[in-house]
């Protein structure tokens, strides 16, 4: 039987006060109470640690050897429990996310100074990935994932949703025209997703209520892969409205087929494993996230 921290303190408690009763009165517990732990103490050790007379409490050779370790024990229990609370107020610690490149690249990246300015103690580790990835296995605390979640092992935290429209750049469509009605999108190279298929449903209606889904021309399991290929003239591209802000903006990638787009906006969340409690590192990352998207209009 393992000797636990109630009977430490309470051992380290008698010889400090130097008797039960005054021990038992500074532990708020019975005198009888702080004598059976201290019974089972030396039980365990299979040793006698005090000797014990009506006047007066006396540690054997053993007691004071024992009582140095059990101060020590203590003192680290201690310092654990300060620890903990200070990071509890205080957020520290290696914090790892993960994203796809293209939300980490356009969403997060931008935010680390700010970040970092306000939570100096927490070490940051960003990690990209295009597919869904296990977070245990790839040791993460938060993945920020874009889509519908399937996985119900995870807790999720909804950082808003994102618009997704049709785009070209104007060297594409200077060569091979813009096209006039989705039918005309067959004519045309067709930059897609090689692994998410889900991906590959564009905001166009096929026919009436169903959302046209497309095979790509040209495939890339990035969407900043495919971002770039449209940037370079490669062909029409489907992106979120949080990747392509600035290219719009700035007239590298303009939209087409405007008038045919419909509202098909992808859910964008953060997850972590529900049996996890909410440390205060990732409570104050998800709490920055979610007040720059609303403040930035970043989605």
């Amino acid at each position: 039987m393992k000797i636990t921290l109630e009977e430490l303190r309470a051992w380290v408690t008698v010889v400090d006060t130097g008797s039960i009763t005054s021990a038992a009165e500074q532990l708020e517990q019975t005198s009888s109470g702080i004598s059976r732990a201290l019974t089972r103490l030396e039980s365990k050790l299979a040793t006698t640690l005090l000797h014990r007379t009506t006047r007066r409490l006396a540690l054997t050779e053993e007691g004071q050897i024992f009582l140095e370790h059990a101060r020590q024990i203590l003192a680290s229990v201690e310092l654990a429990e300060e620890q903990i609370i200070q990071r509890r107020d205080i957020p520290a610690g290696r914090l790892r996310v993960n994203a796809a490149a293209p939300f980490m690249l356009h969403v997060i990246v931008p935010l680390v100074d700010e970040f970092r300015q306000r939570f100096p103690q927490i070490q940051l580790e960003l990690n990209t990935d295009d597919i869904v990835i296990d977070l245990l296995e790839q040791q993460t605390d938060i993945a920020i994932r874009v889509g519908e979640l399937r996985d119900s092992t995870l807790r999720a935290r909804v950082l808003g949703s994102s618009a997704i429209r049709l785009l070209a750049s104007p060297a594409y469509l200077a060569k091979h025209g813009e096209p006039e009605t989705v039918a005309s999108l067959q004519q045309h190279q067709l930059l897609g997703f090689s692994q998410l298929e889900a991906h590959n449903v564009w905001p166009v209606w096929q026919q009436e209520g169903v959302f046209l889904r497309v095979r790509p021309t040209l495939a890339a399991s990035s969407g900043e892969t495919l971002r770039q290929l449209a940037l370079a003239g490669q062909g029409i591209v489907r992106l979120s409205d949080f990747v392509s802000r600035e290219d719009r903006a700035s007239g590298r990638l303009v939209q087409i087929l405007a008038a045919e787009t419909r509202e098909l906006r992808l859910p964008i969340h953060a997850v972590y494993y529900r049996n996890q409690s909410l440390a205060s590192r990732i409570r104050c990352f998800l709490d920055f996230l979610r007040e720059k998207i609303e403040q930035n209009g970043l989605l």
